[in-house]
């Protein structure tokens, strides 16, 4: 799954002589935390949230709303604007964004084409919206099921055996290492009652730990 088709398109974005209070009032509009700034079609910088709340007066000023407003739309985009923007490409998987948030600590991204043109935005909960439907959540009527096996070549294999010979199809199976020597494998499949134990037996009786089961829905 790529960042291109579970990113927002065309997002809005504001330039760098837009003032302070031009781009806090955008962002409150649609419930943005952060705005991509853009000049002549190149990414310069962008302005979060953070970034109004550190130039804005504080609350327990004397100061009325209105000449709040005033200060904020005399200062300029492009005097608090953070610049050095981590993006991600639009060809990137979903795995990379995920990965580049997490390294850099930022809860979204501009994305850019092969050009650099920013052509979206990606952020934190786009990609727990995409594990979310990935582990077939929303649908209910699942088992997922959680397997200790052996780090050896073929184990998948093994176990997805045991699943064919009873005639049930898998909707997702992903491997997290617990150690050097061992794996758990996460399993979703259809919520079929009288298969569940027979299921359960089988995998014990190959040497595979069932570390957790529950029906999903």
């Amino acid at each position: 799954m790529f960042v291109a088709e579970r990113m927002t398109k065309h997002p809005v974005t504001m330039t760098s002589d837009a003032t302070i209070g031009e781009v806090d009032r955008m962002m409150k509009k649609h419930k943005f935390h952060r705005m991509i700034i853009v000049d002549g079609g190149k990414l310069v910088g962008y302005l979060s949230d953070r970034d109004v709340m550190r130039v804005a007066p504080s609350p327990a000023t004397s100061l009325s709303k209105f000449e709040i407003r005033s200060l904020l739309d005399k200062l300029s985009v492009r005097d608090i604007m953070q610049r050095k923007v981590i993006t991600v490409n639009e060809d990137a998987t979903i795995e990379e964004a995920a990965l580049i948030m997490y390294q850099n600590k930022v809860g979204g991204l501009p994305v850019v084409s092969q050009v650099g043109t920013v052509v979206g935005i990606i952020t934190a909960t786009d990609i727990l919206k995409t594990f979310i439907e990935v582990m077939g959540l929303p649908s209910g009527g699942k088992i997922r099921m959680t397997v200790e096996v052996d780090n050896k070549v073929g184990v998948i294999a093994e176990v997805a055996k045991v699943f064919r010979d009873n005639g049930i199809n898998l909707d997702s199976l992903i491997t997290c290492k617990q150690s050097e020597k061992t794996y758990s494998l996460v399993i979703r499949f259809e919520d079929i009652a009288n298969k569940f134990d027979e299921i359960k037996s089988q995998l014990e009786g190959r040497g595979f730990k069932i570390i957790h089961t529950v029906r999903i829905g």
